[in-house]
């Protein structure tokens, strides 16, 4: 063989070991990349899963609050009808003269004509305190002002107890 000849070989020698050393290259990067492949997936996987759960601990506590809301709602409404009925049953009772809605007098007063002693006396005969009767339309006024008086107390506690639940802490 000739020294050219010899060049020749060792030159194709040469590229088919370069080529050989660039297909290895070629492998094990491609399985680098494979292997970091599968690891990027398993973590998005596990990201996934992770926010998949937090999402469901999220819509949990939603429906406990909103089941505790629906149920402090029908406390509410029930406490609201039960004022509404019992606040009809007295201004009923008024108008039906069943009941008279008085105010306490003044014995001390010179004003009043009250001529019961303001001491009780140990004869034996016991003075109850002197009340004036209220007109029944008058009457009527003051228990419309104390039915919406009672009916602002009732959603008002509603209100604190709603303010109070949402915002204790789970």
């Amino acid at each position: 063989m000739t020294t050219s000849q010899k060049l020749a070989v060792s030159l194709i020698a040469m590229i088919i070991a370069f080529g050989a050393a660039w297909q290895v290259q070629a492998w094990r990067y491609a399985g680098q990349l494979a292997s970091q492949a599968a690891l990027r997936a398993d973590d998005l996987n596990n990201l996934t899963q992770a926010a998949l759960r937090q999402q469901q601990t999220e819509h949990d506590k939603r429906l406990v609050t909103e089941q505790q809301l629906a149920i402090f709602d029908q406390q509410h409404t029930r406490e609201m009808s039960d004022a509404k009925r019992n606040q009809a049953l007295l201004r009923d009772r008024l108008a039906t003269d069943d009941v008279r809605l008085s105010v306490l007098l003044d014995a001390t007063d010179p004003a009043s004509g009250c001529n019961v002693s303001a001491t009780p006396s140990t004869v034996g005969v016991v003075h109850a305190a002197r009340r004036a009767q209220l007109d029944p339309a008058h009457a009527q006024r003051i228990i419309g002002i104390t039915d919406a008086g009672d009916q602002g107390l009732i959603a008002l506690q509603a209100c604190q107890s709603y303010v109070k639940e949402i915002s204790t802490p789970r």
